[in-house]
């Protein structure tokens, strides 16, 4: 089978710039990483209850602040899908927060019922869910900072995100299943959430969830280490990925929506051609991966690993977050 034209592109390009770059963030384990919607800051949540911005600069990260306040362990983060100002931090203290980068403080804070797992903002930007331990997700108004609505699951809730249309809202559950949930008008207040369809997406737990940017896709990543790759309007599983051998836990399509990273416990995150299948290449780790994210605009992938194993210096100090296609 040719190669396309993209792929040889994509592949010189990471062939020249093979190295992964590390920057020091957190005094312990990154558990999430998130680009801003402009692509100029990377933010990172880590284990050690902070979360951390990097700004972008041309062949680097410059760390250029540290978020502190959670009493635990931060989670997930994103930014708002079009302020590139603002990002919310999910932690297991029982509260998400609201942070501006312009002012480095914390807006607003939202206690929530339990220990917070996940989080996704809207694409309109109106609504911020939040998922926990005890399979409640909470949608919170992003500019009263009150929660409007909670909805408790009988199953484990695992990721949780909107489509990009806004219209529908989307888990992975614990029994291999996509739950899709359609936003109904209600006369007063916010929109009811009506279960309209489960997919059996996978024979065991599906864990990650994420929407390609152009609107066509989604991809599911499960125990049974496969990445499946749905079509948005047919809701039919399209292809799999196969070549990881650990239960996929995180999930990101590039800017162009061309390239899907998957990454696990295996010691490489795997970079695939979405519409064929093919390896396109294959980013090598010390460590399992825990989180990856393409940046908004360019051929540049965020991540962070258990750097704990320390197989090489086990004195060096863990929680950085790495760059892949850096010049």
């Amino acid at each position: 089978m040719a190669v396309s034209a993209y792929v040889q592109a994509m592949q010189e390009l990471f062939r020249a710039n093979t190295r992964s770059r590390e920057f020091p963030a957190h005094g312990a384990k990154v558990h999430s990483v998130a680009w801003s919607c402009c692509g100029r800051r990377l933010a990172s949540g880590s284990f050690d209850k902070t979360a951390s911005v990097f700004l972008l600069e041309k062949d680097r990260l410059v760390k250029e602040n540290n978020y502190r306040g959670h009493g635990d362990s931060v989670d997930q983060l994103c930014w708002h899908p079009s302020n590139p100002d603002l990002f919310v931090t999910a932690s297991g203290d029982k509260t998400i927060r609201i942070w501006d980068v312009r002012t480095t403080k914390c807006i607003a804070t939202v206690n929530t019922k339990g220990e917070n797992i996940n989080i996704c903002w809207s694409p309109d930007g109106q609504t911020i869910a939040v998922g926990n331990k005890d399979d409640v997700v909470t949608f919170i108004d992003a500019k009263t900072h009150r929660s409007k609505a909670e909805e408790q699951f009988k199953f484990e809730v695992n990721e949780i995100s909107w489509n990009n249309d806004n219209n529908m809202f989307f888990l992975t559950n614990g029994n291999g299943c996509i739950n899709i949930l359609r936003q109904v008008p209600v006369a007063a207040g916010y929109p009811e959430l009506k279960p309209i369809q489960s997919i059996n997406a996978h024979p065991s737990n599906c864990i990650c969830i994420k929407f390609d940017p152009m609107g066509k896709y989604f991809a599911t990543g499960s125990a049974d280490a496969l990445v499946s790759l749905w079509d948005v309007d047919e809701l039919v599983c399209v292809r799999c990925f196969s070549r990881l051998d650990w239960p996929v836990r995180t999930l990101s399509f590039s800017h162009d929506g061309k390239m899907l990273a998957s990454a696990s416990e295996d010691h490489f995150i795997d970079i695939a051609e979405v519409e064929t299948g093919e390896k396109l290449w294959e980013v090598q780790c010390e460590s399992p991966t825990f989180t990856v994210a393409w940046h908004p605009k360019r051929p540049l992938l965020a991540f962070a690993c258990d750097d704990k194993d320390g197989k090489y210096d086990s004195s060096r100090e863990a929680g950085t977050v790495k760059l892949f296609g850096l010049p």
